[in-house]
């Protein structure tokens, strides 16, 4: 009883940090029998066009080993259903800290969506250069504007590999957390409350609340608040492999 007690008032994550001791099969079980898991997603809708000819970049997320924060930054977009129309939200994540640092919400998948949401990110961040910009191939990622603006920040381009989606899988994650905990379970009256009850739910919540168990169960905010009171962090690595016949990777910062 003390553990249901626990999981009705905090509904998720957040046991562990209130020394409650239980697994995930029967945290799930308890909510389900009390209607408190989240609701399940909807049908899918793609936001991704990869079937063009500009230029693909080098996966190098997948090469990079983190140790601080503007180090890899993942970029994605996802739709939202309003009652009568499609709007479509992008998201910049940092890939350390798993904070949102960035977004917009449009009524189109134009290119000017993800570059609102690069320009917040860096506006907020003013990160050094060589940040890892990663996304998917989507025709907005690869266009001429957004990636001149990427080499205007001296940021570095890199795509995920075709039909493989946990590439991109930090940010992926975030979507469906929106989706699942904001999203589905609220009735929007028209773009500007969507646009209001986002910005509580990422700014207030998502970053500053939520807990996070890739982040050792703090949210965003605190975890970079945490690096911040340390010591500083070193470069990304970025590892390539080397010839067969040499058997130990190479490493370069």
């Amino acid at each position: 009883m003390t553990v249901r007690d626990a999981i009705q008032h905090i509904a998720l994550a957040h046991c562990r940090r209130r020394g409650l001791l239980v697994n995930h099969e029967r945290v799930a079980r308890l909510m389900r029998e009390d209607n408190l898991l989240a609701v399940q997603p909807r049908a899918f809708i793609v936001t991704t066009e990869s079937d063009h000819r500009l230029d693909v970049y080098l996966n190098l997320a997948s090469r990079l080993t983190l140790t601080g924060l503007n180090h890899l930054w993942v970029a994605d977009i996802t739709y939202i259903r309003l009652r009568t129309e499609l709007v479509y939200l992008a998201v910049m994540l940092d890939g350390f800290s798993r904070k949102v640092v960035g977004w917009a919400l449009e009524k189109t998948l134009a290119t000017r969506l993800p570059l609102a949401a690069l320009h917040q990110a860096n506006s907020t961040r003013q990160p050094p250069p060589g940040v890892v910009h990663h996304s998917d191939r989507g025709i907005q990622y690869a266009s001429g504007a957004y990636v001149q603006v990427l080499r205007q920040q001296q940021m570095i381009p890199s795509m995920s590999r075709p039909a493989n989606p946990y590439d991109n899988a930090s940010c992926e994650s975030v979507m469906k957390t929106l989706k699942r905990e904001e999203i589905y379970a609220t009735a929007y009256r028209d773009l500007d409350h969507l646009r209001s009850n986002l910005a509580a739910f990422i700014d207030q919540y998502y970053n500053g609340t939520r807990l996070h168990s890739a982040l050792g169960y703090q949210p965003p905010n605190e975890f970079e608040r945490g690096l911040a009171s340390g010591p500083p962090s070193g470069a990304a690595r970025m590892q390539f492999f080397r010839p067969a016949q040499e058997s130990n990777p190479g490493e370069v910062s």
